[in-house]
């Protein structure tokens, strides 16, 4: 099975909700929407919509990131999974979010300055066999891929990738994140072979796939990348 959506909603919700089947919720990496407002969204959404929550900014990145700013936060002792207060705090808003929105899996995006060292390899340790009920989805940047495999497999996380940079090293499902080009970066629109070698890329494994496409054309990418796959399951 291969899900496709966005990362954050590129149209109204009830449009996007007629269009697509998942949703990865964006605003919860800046700051936690309320629980009324998650309460809201879900009974928006059909039944069977799924929604996927990437994790709130204070769990993974420094108080020194320029996410904080935007989002007008004031941390301090927090990030890089650090056991502290602001952290499992920062975790507790991020997992009663998932909840009200029925939410199974929730992304973990860490930053480039997230280096492969034995202190953050121990805090993940921490972090991670401190709490369950979901699925875990790490999404690395600059590690090894023994590391990446490793700690995956230890931690049962499963590997974000872009699949057009890497391929997925663990993982009981795919969760593909697309950002763009090397060249154009988030405003490079994917051209009929690209999503065309993007779906026999997805054929590849048997297992349940997401496909979530966020660049600055997310949403005609995502509507074509889905016609494509509705195509291929129909035979045509």
């Amino acid at each position: 099975m291969i899900k496709i959506g966005c990362c954050g909603f590129p149209m109204s919700m009830r449009k996007y909700f007629e269009s697509f089947e998942v949703v990865e919720v964006q605003k919860t990496f800046y700051k936690p929407v309320s629980l009324e407002t998650a309460k809201k969204w879900r009974k928006m959404a059909p039944e069977n919509f799924e929604f996927c929550v990437k994790a709130f900014q204070v769990i993974t990145h420094p108080p020194s990131s320029p996410t904080y700013k935007k989002a007008k936060l004031d941390f301090k002792n927090c990030g890089f999974f650090k056991p502290t207060e602001e952290v499992f705090k920062a975790w507790e808003l991020t997992k009663n979010v998932a909840n009200a929105l029925k939410a199974k899996i929730i992304l973990f995006q860490t930053p480039k300055s997230f280096k492969e060292c034995e202190e953050n390899v121990k805090n993940m340790r921490e972090f991670f066999n401190s709490i369950n009920s979901y699925t875990f989805v790490w999404e690395p940047r600059g590690w090894s891929e023994k590391a990446i495999k490793n700690l995956c497999a230890e931690l049962n996380l499963v590997h974000c990738v872009d699949p057009f940079v890497a391929k997925p090293l663990h993982g009981r499902i795919n969760y593909f994140r697309l950002h763009g080009s090397h060249k154009r970066m988030y405003k490079h629109k994917y051209s009929k072979d690209e999503l065309i070698w993007l779906k026999e890329f997805c054929k590849a494994y048997e297992k349940d796939t997401y496909v979530l496409f966020n660049n600055t054309y997310m949403k005609d990418d995502a509507r074509t990348f889905k016609l494509l796959t509705c195509q291929a399951h129909n035979g045509q």
